[in-house]
């Protein structure tokens, strides 16, 4: 077998022509990368704004908490059932929420977007031990005070410490903020449930978040809410409910980010084809003398599908390392399941890694195969005298 430092060292002699097929495949593997780790970002974010020990309650048919509605009684004979987790005063941890969406002013560009308030209870922030307050305090005048998530501050006019908000035909003053750990509750409002719904004249609540006193007894849980005819209510795991929410963008994204791979991919395949047949080219000499040496046919089709290999794997790795930069890039959009706002970063993972590898090395694949076929074909005679 002709050995791999061959491949390597031609490579290295066509400095240019190979730089520029690396760039070229680099930046196809940028691009498919990229629309991955947006895809990736997106899910991680809300799949992590669910925690594993909670569960979520909405209206039966409801797809999210925009569109459900539970009424006082309905809450009442959820919050009675014996799988609930109860505290040392034998409250149960439920948090009763109101969900809604208002418009505000961008910082950046002043164009409006939607941002969930949400009205929660005492337990809503037990329920979510990722949620803590970083800047300020909580609300001491509930009917007058809110708290924002770190991300909503940054992104939304009104939203910072000391600023006002007007919705619910009142002004409301931010009074603290709060981290959650990079989930979708950054992209929230927080205030009294009382008051929301008094705002809002909502009489009802969107939604209940509870933690059962074992998540083994989930499925009975849920069979006993959803079999009761009292109650037209769906029972999720919470990270089920947001994970759902990522599918429909997700989608999107994975396939717009596949055919605009595919589509710059083939030039990229095409650029590693005219870069080998100008190597083939350029070394019938050489190659007629491997021949004449010894070396098989297929010795030399495994030698220039080696080379070809090897630059499509440089410039995968050139691109993701080019695209693992997107991780400190935020960004927000619009999800089309809840119609809000949501700010999240490209996230990249091993998974993504290797796909983005793989893809690399089917280029080179693709591009330098008919180039070998046609080196390892060529007469050692007619090489020779080239």
């Amino acid at each position: 077998m002709i050995p791999p430092s061959y491949a390597i060292r031609n490579i290295a002699k066509r400095k240019i022509t190979s730089t520029l097929t690396i760039l070229g495949i680099s930046l196809v593997v940028f691009v498919f990368a990229g629309s991955l780790m947006l895809s990736n970002g997106l899910h991680e974010t809300l799949v992590a704004t669910g925690h594993p020990a909670n569960v979520t309650v909405i209206r039966r048919a409801s797809q999210t908490e925009v569109q459900s509605i539970i009424n006082f009684d309905q809450a009442q004979v959820v919050k009675s059932a014996p799988e609930m987790s109860r505290d040392e005063n034998g409250n149960p941890y439920l948090a009763n929420e109101v969900y809604v969406l208002i418009s505000l002013p961008k910082r950046a560009t002043g164009d409006e977007a939607n941002i969930v308030v949400r009205g929660v209870n005492d337990m809503s922030m037990a329920l979510r031990p990722n949620v803590k307050l970083i800047e300020g305090r909580m609300w001491q005048d509930p009917g007058s005070e809110i708290i924002a998530g770190r991300s909503a501050s940054e992104r939304y006019q009104g939203c910072g410490i000391g600023e006002k908000v007007r919705f619910g035909a009142r002004d409301w003053t931010v009074v603290g903020l709060f981290d959650a750990g990079g989930t979708g509750y950054e992209s929230e409002i927080w205030c009294d449930i009382i008051q929301a719904s008094d705002a809002f004249r909502r009489p009802v609540y969107s939604s209940l978040t509870l933690r059962l006193a074992d998540t083994s007894q989930f499925d009975s849980f849920k069979a006993r809410i959803e079999n009761d005819p009292r109650l037209p209510l769906d029972v999720k795991r919470e990270k089920d409910y947001y994970a759902s929410q990522s599918r429909t963008i997700s989608t999107f994204i994975n396939v717009a980010g596949t055919v605009i791979s595919f589509i710059f991919s083939l030039g990229a395949i095409v650029g590693a084809m005219i870069t080998m047949y100008a190597a083939v080219a350029n070394r019938t000499k050489e190659i007629g003398t491997l021949r004449a040496l010894g070396f098989s046919r297929f010795s030399v089709l495994t030698v220039f599908l080696f080379e070809a290999l090897i630059i499509s794997l440089t410039g995968g790795l050139v691109g993701v390392a080019a695209a693992y930069f997107l991780n400190f890039l935020q960004i927000s959009t619009t999800n089309w399941d809840t119609f809000s706002e949501l700010a999240f970063n490209f996230r990249l993972s091993s998974s993504i890694l290797i796909q983005a590898l793989i893809f690399s090395l089917v280029m080179g694949l693709l591009g330098g195969f008919l180039p070998a076929v046609r080196a390892s074909r060529l007469r050692i005679v007619e090489s020779l005298r080239a």
